[in-house]
Order: structure tokens, then sequence, then C-alpha cells
């Protein structure tokens, strides 16, 4: 595998030789001086180049990088659809581990370039552009919510907790498994965001996706999230819904306690003892609520 230092060099010196390259931009987490370094980080690069299209049309010149496991061209791509702002992206995954991402951005465009928190300028043939300020995580730390975007969290986490039960009542666990996994979790990671950021006056983050929630959650809130991620068998699966249920309520509760605002005490009893109840129901009910 190549050395980070390697890397830098091929990138760099593939710049310098360029005279359509016109500046490098580092961004990510090798961006960050705070960032644990493993062989698994990206080179988030850009290039900043006098024109895209003779980039575009010429499939070959990426080889000079290295030989490709695979290659990815999302402004090729149908699915998602690519937006258009006149730059072209080649993430490449290498056959030695190394990754980069590299986008092609038009020098005419510059002014609309997105200027992230975590980036350092690495070369800049004209000196053209702005000097960044000092990397850091500015923009990837949690913000305080709104009072309609946490309310807006809490209805949509009750609301989708049935479609989950309703599934685990059907035996449809792949229906299920979508609304837990995807609908129901993704409120409560956003919960969880806010509560990091609230304990924390919005100083730490959870990482893209979650992936420091382990550093920064309390350890009694991080097993409960742990316990949330069952296999796909009928009662592990209700395990997880309650699970989910209790650590957004936790959350919830925290979160509202230091912004403010008020926690729907009502729609989460009257959801909790719906779920209860569609677990004890027998597989054969005919009706969920029986007529008095």
């Amino acid at each position: 595998m190549r050395t980070e230092q390697e890397m830098f060099d091929l990138i760099l010196g593939t710049a310098r030789a360029d005279d359509r390259i016109r500046a490098v931009i580092l961004n990510g987490s090798r961006a960050d001086p705070e960032a644990p370094r493993d062989p698994f980080q990206d080179f988030d690069i850009v290039y900043i180049v006098e024109e895209v299209e003779s980039f575009r049309s010429d499939p070959l010149w990426i080889r000079r990088f290295g030989e490709l496991m695979i290659l990815q061209k999302p402004g090729e791509m149908g699915d998602p659809p690519s937006g258009d702002d006149g730059s072209e992206t080649f993430l490449m995954q290498f056959t030695d581990g190394n990754r980069i991402d590299l986008r092609i951005f038009p020098l005419a465009m510059l002014p609309g370039l997105e200027r992230e928190s975590l980036s350092i300028l690495l070369l800049d043939k004209d000196g053209i552009i702005e000097p960044f300020p000092p990397p850091g995580n500015r923009d990837h730390l949690p913000q305080p919510p709104t009072a309609r975007q946490y309310a807006d969290c809490c209805n949509e986490f009750w609301w989708v907790c049935p479609y989950a039960a309703k599934g685990l009542w059907r035996q449809e666990m792949v229906y299920a498994r979508t609304m837990l996994d995807r609908f129901v979790r993704e409120q409560l990671m956003k919960m969880l965001a806010w509560h990091v950021g609230a304990e924390t006056d919005f100083s730490r983050g959870p990482g893209k996706f979650g992936k420091n929630l382990h550093e920064v959650l309390e350890p009694e809130i991080w097993q409960m999230l742990e316990k949330t991620y069952s296999d796909a068998r009928c009662d592990s699966t209700w395990d997880a819904l309650f699970m989910m249920c209790d650590l957004f309520r936790i959350a919830a509760l925290r979160v509202a306690g230091r912004c403010g605002f008020d926690y729907p005490q009502g729609d989460d009893e009257r959801v909790s003892a719906h779920l209860r109840h569609v677990r004890s129901l027998p597989p054969d009910a005919k009706e969920i609520y029986q007529t008095p």
C-alpha cells in the first residue's frame, strides 16, 4: 500500500505537471488535525481547472493514479441523479487499498465553490484563492434545533413506530425492519445528535453517520443504542423497537430540558401503549381493538 506521502506526492505532482490544473484543495478527515489516522482514510481532493471537458472526455487520464479496483463517476449516473455545477467527480478505489475522491471543478465557477471547514489549500499556482482558515469541525457539529424541528422529529418518530409494529404482527420482517432501521432510526439518530450537542454546548457531534457516538454518548446510553441492533427474529426486533422508544424518550426529554421545548408526552404514552397492545395481539385477531 502506498504511503500517505507517496499519495500526496502523486496528487500534487500530477497537478504541478498539468497546466490545466491551477489549484489543489484537500477536504475531509485528512485535513482534520484531530482525526485519528488509519489506512482507510480517503484522499478527498479538489482540482481547480481551467476547463473540465478535457478531463471528462478522456477515460484514460486517471490511470496515472494507480491500478483501479473500481471507479464511480456520479455525474454519469442516473440513480441518484447528479447535480450540475459544471464539475466532474472521479471516485477511485485502488487495488493497493488507497482511495481518492477527486472533484474536477471549473475555475470560472470558483465563487460558487462551497468552502468546507475541513479544508487545506495545498497548491495555488496563480494566488487566486482566498486563504482558508485553520481547519476544524465547525461544519460537522450538530446545530441547536428549532422548536419546529424538535417537534417534527418527535412526531415522525412516534408516527412511524406503529408501522414497524404492524409489520411485526404480520410477520413481514423485511417491511418491519425497513420501518425500524430506516425511518424510526433516522429520527432516533437525529435526536441523539441533538442530545450530544446539547450536553456539550454544541461543541461535539456524533460524526458522519454516527461513527463517533461510542465516544461521545454516556456509557449507559451507548449500551442502550447497541441493543437497538437486533437480529431478524421477531422477538428480538420487538425488543429493539421498545429499546429505541426508551432511548428516544430519554434523549428527547434531555434535549427538551436543555432547549426549553415541550416533549409530546401524550403521543409517547398513547403510541407506546399501542405498541405493547399489538405485540400481545393474537396472530389470528380480526380486530386491533375489540368493540365493547
